[in-house]
This record gives C-alpha cells, sequence and structure tokens, in this order.
C-alpha cells in the first residue's frame, strides 16, 4: 500500500508538475497532509501574488478521496519531543516545522515525499527525497 505524506517542497513541486511527484500522488492509496505543511503553505500564499488561486487549489486537493489532513495529537507531541531530544543529542538540530512534519509523518506510519535533505535525519521516519526535473 502506498502510503505518503507530503512536506511542503514535495506539495509544491507537485503543483508545479514535477513528473516524479506526479506519478507518485497519482498512484497513491492514501496521502497525509500534515497540518503545519497547511500552516507553511498559507504562509507562502499570502506571501504571494496568486493567494486566492493558490488556496482554491489547495482546497481541491484536499478534497481527493485519498488525502487526509493531519493534526498534531498527543502521540505526535510524544514522536516530536523524542526527536527533538535525539537530534540534540545527535548535535544535529533542524528546523522546529521540519520535526513537527517528521513526527505526523512517523504517527502516520506514511513515508514522507520530500526535496529536502533535512528528513534523512529523522530515522523513525521513511522518507524518499526526490530531486527537481532539470
Amino acid at each position: 500500500m502506498s502510503r505518503y505524506c507530503l512536506d511542503t517542497s514535495a506539495y509544491s513541486w507537485f503543483k508545479r508538475g514535477d513528473a516524479r511527484v506526479v506519478e507518485l500522488v497519482d498512484q497513491a492509496e492514501w496521502i497525509g497532509m500534515p497540518c503545519v505543511v497547511l500552516g507553511e503553505l498559507y504562509a507562502g500564499f499570502r506571501m504571494g501574488s496568486r493567494v486566492g488561486r493558490n488556496e482554491k487549489e489547495l482546497q481541491e486537493f484536499l478534497a481527493e478521496p485519498v488525502v487526509e489532513e493531519l493534526s498534531t495529537d498527543h502521540e505526535v507531541a510524544r514522536i516530536f519531543g523524542a526527536m527533538v531530544a535525539d537530534l540534540r543529542t545527535r548535535g544535529t538540530p533542524r528546523p522546529i516545522n521540519n520535526i513537527w512534519i517528521a513526527a505526523t509523518c512517523a504517527r502516520a506510519g506514511a513515508t514522507l515525499l520530500t526535496f529536502d535533505l533535512h528528513f534523512l535525519d529523522f530515522p523513525r521516519v521513511g522518507t524518499l527525497v526526490l530531486q527537481p526535473e532539470p
């Protein structure tokens, strides 16, 4: 079963039509969208010139039957705490939002689709790091 969580970069490249992301998303049986990713997307939309269009496209994507919005809960918070402690012990701090995204993905038991190498520092999360098409 193909279960993927999208991070902000994966969603952005999906919307740009990156063939690899489009294929993975189109073939997925389940796609999780962490609420932190949604927050990052809405912030990015507000800083651009196509706020309405981007928000409409995101709402259409979220309405797809295979897409589920993922909120943070007590278990995600517990995983987050363990990840922060592990990263600090290893001396590899990462952006807080990335840790929340990784914890949410770990809770969902899904593979994270991303273009960000930082996510490889989370051994508890299956991560597929993609490269943009030339």
